[in-house]
């Protein structure tokens, strides 16, 4: 069984201001002898307290409401920053989110900007101080931050035109050379040596257009998760490898630098035993010159 509340409202006017009082009782429910309830029960409590609730339903004064324009601009604001976001969501894996997401987020930029600057939109009224600054919280601050870190911190910008509004050429570029590799890889699903194969010349080129791209400093957060991707096709789904063409230069210096000391030692060997052999000569040319004059005297 339930129990029965009643509640009176009182309504009074102070300083412009309307103020609606209400004030609750709370009554248990009585059982008459046919089982039905009797709704003039007496309360639960003689000394409980009542229950009040305080509603202001007036407005306030004008100069501290907040503009009609600058609530459309608002609701504009968050219908752009819900699409920026829903479009965050559906291209995080695989991460598509500079090709897909730059058009949304440029038009929440431009909102943000109308709203944060100075300018006096429709009756001479700036949005920047009833938006913006009216409390500590700064509420659309903190969420265009938040959305504006991830588009920074994934390098979007690097990876579009220079008014960030199309992908760049080198990105299109990047894009149809991934799209030949990955189309070479699906030809040979089941044969992976003939992948390797074949496959070999495209995906080598891909692997240095990334590494041109990234000394000059031009990739993007799409770009490095598609090549990441991609490479660990080559090498641990297909079981394919790519020769590195630095390794030969790293082989011939080492075997040099291994082979050194054995140089060394063996040049300061032989240069010790021609000046050992410098050394003698001339003692054997003045004994056999000794030898000359003996033989001579005695004949």
């Amino acid at each position: 069984m339930g129990l029965l509340i009643k509640c009176t409202f009182l309504t009074s006017c102070l300083f412009g201001w309307s103020l609606t009082l209400v004030k609750c009782s709370v009554y248990p429910p009585e059982v008459r002898g046919n089982g039905a309830l009797n709704a003039h029960s007496p309360p639960l409590d003689s000394e409980s307290p009542a229950f009040y609730s305080l509603s202001l339903s007036s407005t306030f004064p004008d100069d501290l409401e907040v503009k009609e324009h600058c609530i459309e601009m608002l609701h504009i604001f968050g219908q752009r920053y819900v699409a920026y976001a829903n479009c965050l969501v559906s291209y995080a894996r695989p991460v598509k989110i500079c090709q897909n997401c730059h058009t949304s987020f440029n038009s929440l930029v431009e909102m943000y900007t109308n709203i944060s600057s100075d300018q006096l939109g429709p009756g001479n009224v700036s949005c920047h101080d009833s938006l913006m600054r009216s409390d500590r919280l700064m509420l659309l601050y903190t969420l265009f931050s938040k959305l504006d870190e991830i588009w920074t911190i994934a390098g979007c910008k690097q990876c579009l035109s220079e008014n960030q509004d199309t992908l760049s050429n080198d990105t299109l570029y990047f894009m149809a050379s991934l799209n030949l590799s990955l189309t070479c890889f699906e030809k040979f699903q089941g044969n992976h040596s003939g992948l390797c194969k074949d496959c070999k010349v495209s995906y080598k080129s891909l692997n240095e257009l990334y590494g041109k791209m990234e000394e000059n400093q031009t990739l993007c957060i799409d770009i490095e998760d598609s090549m990441n991707m991609t490479r660990r096709l080559w090498s641990k789904t297909f079981g394919c490898s790519l020769p590195r063409e630095e390794i030969v230069p790293v082989i011939a210096v080492s075997c040099f630098m291994l082979f050194l000391p054995i140089i060394f030692y063996l040049s300061s060997f032989l240069h010790s035993e021609q000046k050992k052999r410098k050394l003698i000569h001339p003692n054997r040319a003045k004994s056999s010159s000794s030898l000359m004059n003996i033989q001579d005297k005695f004949s």
